[in-house]
């Protein structure tokens, strides 16, 4: 996935970048680089509609999880994945606050008004769970089908994921580590907040963002041949973690009911569109049989930090990466259609110091494009008030499924509602698990892009 250059702690430790997953291109800072598919039978909607909610966005962003609830997207989502948990240097999930490591103030301690509360009940100063975590948990309360997932590493916290999965013995511990802090809700003790069981039932199972097995990452992220082998065996523990969890009947005692029947944790996967790190880090018979989806970069494809510009998530492309390239890569390897679930920007890649004249699309430029959070990073409601001044032009390739704005220097590539409904209609016709998107934070205030999204798998 993709992370975001914000500002402050919650921005390095997030930041995913996808592009990087792509190639010969550098990945930019922004959200995932981050897909789905279907789950088990009768306990899912026809199609998944997962979207990662940024630990960090509710500091300068101010987007708070009560904006879901408001913006109507949360009766839309199927899955919230919480970007992101972090694994230790000794292969073991954890939280705390550490600047650009973890923070547990924005996850569990920090306490919210009644203004910025989903039930709109301020938060008080004895109750053991606050902060994001204790606002997921209202709005499921809201909205008993939503379900949220720990998403672990993305592109900055994917650093130590190879010696995690390195042996039978630190795979395991690591698994009982993330299902003890997130699954269990066993959270460090932060003042009144923490605790035993403080987050117990919140989280309804794992989305693993390791970026990236076998291949290259960001900068400190350690690759090694066998991660391939590794990932493969680590999916495995964690499904078998979770269903031993499920079954222990702890489950229904932490946050269900007695006599509830077993539930089912679901278990994720963030995966790349290049062929290259397919084959060098994913053994995709074996892992589909483990995962109930996974969620296909479908951005990201070009990022500003190259020299000329180019369409980062078109839906299809020629000789170049594209989301429907992406699909094909993974059901050529084995992947059942029903289990990948396509991956959608909230947001745009931007250059400037365009040269050469026409669309600007293919030409030189000099740097990426000033803007609000990161510059050649700019989120779609921003992107949308640019389209709506007279100063850009919105460029389409209807043919490819593509858009971008230019005003002569300065150029976009974002994708818009039209260019969604295109996208969705693809995800129909090919019979796929469902759409992604990162990040929830860059959609406007009525979430116009989860509506568009919606409507578009909603028809029949």
């Amino acid at each position: 996935m993709r992370r975001r250059t914000l500002s402050g702690l919650a921005i390095a430790a997030c930041a995913f970048s996808l592009a990087a997953t792509l190639a010969p291109a550098a990945h930019a800072t922004g959200g995932h680089g981050k897909d789905h598919g279907g789950s088990h039978a009768g306990s899912a909607p026809a199609y998944k509609r997962v979207g990662y909610f940024t630990q960090w966005g509710v500091y300068g962003r101010d987007f708070q999880v009560k904006d879901l609830e408001t913006s109507g997207a949360a009766a839309k989502l199927t899955h919230i994945n919480y970007a992101f948990g972090n694994v230790s240097a000794d292969g073991k999930c954890f939280t705390g606050n550490v600047p650009g490591e973890a923070d547990a103030w924005a996850d569990y301690v920090r306490p919210l008004d009644a203004a910025g509360s989903v039930d709109g009940v301020a938060d008080t100063d004895d109750q053991a769970l606050a902060g994001n975590f204790n606002q997921l948990r209202e709005l499921k309360a809201k909205h008993p089908g939503l379900k949220v997932m720990i998403s672990l590493g993305g592109w900055s916290w994917s650093t130590h994921f190879s010696d995690a999965a390195r042996t039978a013995a630190s795979r395991k511990a690591f698994v009982s580590s993330c299902i003890d802090l997130y699954i269990k809700g066993n959270l460090p003790v932060d003042g009144v907040r923490g605790g035993d069981g403080a987050a117990a039932g919140l989280f309804d199972g794992v989305d693993i963002d390791w970026e990236w097995p076998g291949s290259a990452g960001d900068s400190d992220t350690v690759h090694r041949p066998e991660d391939k082998r590794n990932f493969t065996a680590l999916v495995h523990e964690f499904r078998t973690q979770l269903d031993a969890y499920a079954k222990s009947g702890a489950a229904s005692r932490k946050g269900g009911h007695p006599g509830a029947k077993p539930r089912h944790y679901d278990l994720s996967a963030f995966v790349p569109t290049s062929p290259e790190k397919i084959d060098a880090g994913f053994d995709v018979p074996r892992i589909m049989r483990d995962v109930d989806f996974v969620n296909l970069q479908g951005y990201d494809f070009h990022v500003s930090g190259e020299k000329t510009t180019a369409q980062q998530s078109a839906l299809y492309a020629k000789d170049d990466f594209s989301v429907d390239q992406t699909v094909r890569a993974w059901l050529r390897r084995g992947a059942p259609a029903r289990k990948l679930v396509m991956g959608m920007p909230f947001y745009g890649q931007g250059w400037t110091g365009v040269t050469g004249g026409g669309d600007g699309l293919g030409q030189p430029a000099t740097a990426p494009a000033p803007a609000t959070w990161a510059a050649g990073y700019e989120d779609y409601k921003a992107l949308k008030k640019l389209a709506e001044s007279g100063t850009y032009k919105v460029h389409r390739n209807v043919r490819d499924g593509s858009a971008w704005l230019f005003d002569g220097t300065t150029l976009w590539t974002y994708d818009d509602p039209q260019v969604l409904r295109t996208k969705t209609a693809y995800i129909r016709d090919h019979r796929l698990g469902g759409a992604m998107f990162w990040s929830l934070d860059g959609d406007t205030d009525d979430g116009e892009l989860m509506t568009a999204v919606d409507r578009g798998l909603s028809r029949r």
